[in-house]
């Protein structure tokens, strides 16, 4: 009789995990413990303001083209925030990119976009 009281749990179990799609189990995933891949993609750029003036330099270390563009906020409520148009930045290749608000300029950042 205690025989059968130890393995009644064990048996719903293994008849619950018998009894799941075979796209629950799919989904189960055990973790390695490693890191995930790094993603070897995007131009690294560097910035500078001066004065009313922006210049960016975006360096690509990678096979992959990446389309950077210059997103420019000016301070002032009525200057004209400014989007460069994109540029395509192949393997081992340094683009310049510039702008620039008529008077001070308030935040500066460059967007990436894998090309195919």
């Amino acid at each position: 009789m205690r025989l059968s009281r130890s393995l009644a749990p064990l048996t719903v179990a293994v008849a619950l995990v018998l009894a799941l799609p075979c796209d629950a189990m799919s989904y189960a995933r055990v973790d390695d413990g490693k890191p995930p891949a790094p993603s070897f993609f995007g131009a690294s750029c560097r910035t500078a303001v001066h004065g009313s003036h922006v210049v960016a330099y975006c360096h690509n270390p990678y096979v992959d083209t990446d389309r950077v563009r210059l997103h420019i906020e000016c301070a002032r409520w009525w200057d004209i925030d400014t989007d460069s148009a994109p540029v395509d930045t192949g393997p081992a290749m340094t683009v310049r990119l510039t702008g620039r608000c008529w008077k001070e300029v308030r935040s500066v950042w460059i967007s990436h976009q894998n090309v195919h």
